[in-house]
């Protein structure tokens, strides 16, 4: 039998009333419960809603008075969309909704995105927008794990193509609810970045090793949403160790390349005081998504279509020497444990002699200046080995096991 769900309802109920109306009945058409929130500032609600506006504004510290002398409609909809966030969290915490649907266009999605971000990942999260997937939303304003839906033909009022999306929707957030596994929590967890597995190949040596040790790995693929879920998971302590060894999105941040996972990247572990271990994986390489238009200081080199969604170059020495200063400075905010291993045989499986990235010059350029600029108390490990070879495995593996002797990583009970 399926178990109950319950889950939250997001609009303005003032201005779409009937839209919002078809969703609940879509939703407790399916046995599930709706808990309807509006999130509107001027007008009314033409139907019975569960939280309504004033309590909204109110967990926003303001009132909706204020909201609405507040002069325009975004600096108005800003404080409801941290009362509705505010609230989100708090119904999720004390168990009362299972998952979080929203419907709106531009003003009603960045509210939604809002209350998406603030809920675990795991939690479903669907969003129905005129908007959904568009280049106006930012990367990072997406939660990791969002599920959105275009709301075509639905700006104003219900019609069949509405219909369909809305229906949709109830049926994504109601099943999602349902079917959703919560991680088991009876092993600790190690998260760990990569680039492929071609590129970069080391957790095919760690994993097993890891898993030996007790622990469970989850290994984020970092193409920009990958490392958005790993510094959200971090950010929540969800992690007993990270080993981030795929740094390309700093690198594509630096770039200007939509391909990154936003400006908290690499800050997430050190903010919650995780133990880390971070090497440069792909740090020389530079993606950009297959549309964008390459900045004009790249345009002296080729870059090669990986597909049609991405394609690549290399930095330049300087440009290496650059990044190498991000790392450092990122890394030095860490409010706990962190040991920076410098692989200086190299950091992918391209720079290898004989391979499209070997550049021995920018490699050396990027040791020389991390040998510089890597300050205590982050810890300090060179290795001449290759970032996917044995050795700079085994140089992980000691540097966890130190932590799991002296009491920093818990070791798993078996």
């Amino acid at each position: 039998m399926a178990r109950d769900a319950n889950i939250l309802v997001i609009g303005t109920f003032d201005t779409k009333s009937d839209e919002l109306a078809y969703l609940r009945g879509r939703i407790e058409s399916q046995g599930a419960v709706a808990l309807c929130m509006d999130v509107s500032v001027l007008g009314d609600p033409a139907v019975d809603v569960d939280i309504s506006k004033h309590e909204v504004a109110a967990a926003a510290g303001s009132s909706i008075q204020t909201a609405a002398d507040a002069g325009d409609e975004n600096s108005a909809m800003q404080i409801m969309a941290r009362g509705a966030a505010a609230l989100a969290s708090e119904l999720h915490s004390a168990g009362r909704v299972d998952a979080m649907v929203a419907i709106g266009g531009t003003m009603g999605t960045d509210l939604a995105l809002d209350c998406a971000r603030v809920l675990p990942t795991g939690v479903p999260k669907v969003i129905v927008s005129t908007v959904a997937f568009s280049p106006l939303i930012p990367a990072d304003r997406l939660a990791a794990d969002v599920q959105m839906i275009l709301w075509a033909g639905g700006l104003y009022g219900l019609n069949s193509l509405c219909r369909a999306a809305l229906s949709q929707a109830a049926g994504s957030a109601v099943g999602a609810a349902r079917a959703a596994v919560p991680p088991a929590g009876d092993r600790p967890v190690i998260g760990m970045t990569s680039l492929g597995s071609s590129c970069l190949s080391y957790m095919k040596l760690l994993k097993p090793e890891l898993e030996a040790r007790g622990f469970e790995v989850a290994i984020f693929h970092a193409t920009g949403m990958g490392g958005m879920a790993f510094e959200t998971i971090a950010a929540e302590g969800g992690f007993a160790a990270v080993m981030d060894f795929a740094l390309s999105e700093l690198g594509n941040l630096y770039a200007g390349s939509v391909v990154n996972s936003g400006a908290q990247r690499l800050r997430s572990a050190g903010a919650a005081g995780i133990p880390q271990i971070v090497a440069p994986g792909c740090i020389d390489l530079i993606d950009f998504a297959g549309w964008q238009e390459i900045p004009a200081r790249f345009a002296d080199r080729p870059f090669h279509a990986h597909n049609r969604l991405i394609k690549c170059s290399a930095f330049n020495a300087d440009e290496r020497r650059e990044t190498a200063r991000l790392i450092a400075e990122r890394l030095a905010g860490a409010r706990g444990p962190t040991h920076f291993i410098l692989p200086a045989g190299g950091i992918e499986e391209w720079d290898k002699p004989g391979e499209p990235a070997h550049d021995p010059d920018g490699l050396a350029a990027f040791c020389d200046e991390i040998r510089t600029v890597m300050k205590a108390p982050v810890a300090f490990t060179e290795t001449p080995a290759h970032i996917n070879d044995q050795a700079f495995a085994g140089a992980a593996l000691a540097i966890l096991d130190g932590w799991m002797q002296d009491g920093t990583v818990i070791t798993p009970t078996t």
